[in-house]
């Protein structure tokens, strides 16, 4: 069992004294031999890492990006589906698919075509007033970030969705979005020959999220 209270306590110990940066907390199962078998007994270990402050193009937030169209798929596996573990592999040969800076992020599609997320980021449309994001039920990372959004979504009366999203549906949207936790939001103006503008709520979110993170 994990302490949080512990936990808790070394994080905000560890952010005081590492100022400006980025802290990434990683739990694994603890020690083990050899094989796929968990020791019951071995205690969690726990990783802190800290970084320099994350920087990226202010463009990015402000003209907003361009998606690259990644060939590598999600597989689909319910039991992993939503959790951001460390087998991340898929994610690593996506990213490995573009190495120009035309392209800041890559777009992640299932086995079956639907249209999960970003390779480090999750993925927003805004469709007639509605704010959609994909179902994570099958594969995905749900991200802190997307939860913080569909929260501050609903605190403002926006009607938001989580359900399967397909590529028609990414085509015809009005807005679409990208988050995570280091960035906050930045807005999507290209993905294949798809347009976009960087629409209203698109800005009404990402200035809530600025504020909430300090950028």
């Amino acid at each position: 069992m994990v302490d949080q209270t512990l936990i808790r306590n070394e994080v905000l110990a560890y952010a005081a004294a590492l100022g400006d940066g980025v802290l990434k907390l990683i739990l694994t199962r603890g020690d083990s031999l050899r094989g796929y078998g968990v020791n019951p007994d071995a205690p969690v270990r726990r990783i802190l890492q800290g970084s320099p402050p994350a920087t990226y193009p202010h463009a990015h937030a402000t003209d907003g990006i361009r998606l690259f169209a990644c060939a590598t798929r999600l597989a689909e596996q319910p039991l992993l589906a939503g959790l951001k573990h460390l087998n991340r592999l898929e994610q690593v040969i996506a990213r490995a698919e573009w190495q120009d800076a035309e392209h800041a992020e890559g777009l992640m599609l299932d086995m079956s075509g639907r249209v999960i997320e970003g390779v480090f980021s999750n993925l927003f449309l805004v469709s007639n007033g509605l704010l959609l994001t994909a179902d994570l039920n099958r594969c995905g990372v749900a991200g802190v970030m997307r939860a913080e959004i569909l929260a501050q979504a609903q605190t403002l009366g926006v009607p938001v969705a989580v359900a399967d999203i397909g590529i028609e549906q990414l085509r015809q949207a009005d807005e679409v979005f990208v988050c995570n936790s280091v960035y906050g939001i930045w807005p999507v103006r290209e993905y294949a020959a798809m347009r976009w503008p960087v629409g209203p709520l698109t800005r009404k979110l990402q200035g809530i999220v600025r504020a909430l993170l300090d950028i």
